[in-house]
């Protein structure tokens, strides 16, 4: 065999299909698009499942359920894996080398499945609290990573620092508290409703000021007059 003499396979490759050359080609004309209609024109296409406008076949069927797409994001470990493995310290990249879990996972959680019998000491992992149990009573031990210190300067910082804070006063906060604050308060109210100073009683007006209301009064308007009065202007008959 020579370099020069190598040739592919008979069948292995063809020359691309030419339309549009002529009608003895059997794609000339029309050059396999048939005649007229909206897949016969230049750029006639609409969208994969459109039909004619009417409502589709993936949106007529009805969905169910919800499906995660972070679902493989956090994988599970069981109890009867870390015993399994022989490391003392098991972290998520440990659990990856091990094929324990697949590496496309961010994180991994230990659940309760199977039993451990040995003292391991897992770094960074979550954990249910059955499973944190059964490897404090088999005498291993869960550590977590400390969080780094947000920046002094952060606004975001700060704005959480104020919710913790604002949270920790509302969980103090309970009906017993309540109560004895409501009770402070009426007890309160009624000090302050006994040491209310007495309304003053009005004084009298003096006799001199009396008299001189009187006199300013005006005089009553007189009684009408009788039938036989002749009005004034006109004369008596």
């Amino acid at each position: 065999m020579q370099l020069n003499t190598i040739r592919p396979a008979s069948g292995a490759k063809h020359s691309k299909k030419r339309v549009g050359r002529g009608i003895g080609s059997g794609l000339g004309k029309t050059a396999g698009l048939g005649h007229k209609g909206q897949k016969a024109r230049a750029g006639g296409f609409h969208k994969v499942g459109f039909e004619g406008g009417q409502m589709p076949l993936q949106r007529r069927l009805p969905k169910r359920g919800f499906v995660s797409p972070a679902r493989d994001d956090t994988a599970e470990v069981r109890l009867s894996d870390l015993n399994r493995l022989t490391l003392e310290t098991i972290d998520i990249l440990a659990l990856k080398e091990a094929g324990v879990v697949p590496a496309r996972a961010l994180s991994a959680k230990v659940i309760v499945s199977g039993e451990i019998k040995r003292k391991v000491t897992l770094h960074g992992l979550l954990i249910s609290k059955g499973a944190k149990a059964a490897v404090e009573a088999a005498g291993g031990k869960v550590e977590m990573p400390a969080a780094a210190a947000p920046a002094a300067d952060s606004k975001k910082a700060a704005r959480i620092a104020a919710a913790k804070i604002k949270a920790g006063v509302r969980a103090k906060t309970t009906h017993e508290t309540i109560a004895v604050e409501r009770a402070a308060a009426e007890a309160k109210a009624k000090a302050e409703g006994k040491t209310e100073a007495k309304p003053k009683p009005k004084a009298e007006a003096k006799p001199e000021a009396k008299a001189d209301a009187k006199a300013e009064a005006k005089p009553k308007p007189e009684a009408g007059k009788g039938k036989g009065d002749a009005k004034p202007g006109k004369k008596a008959k």
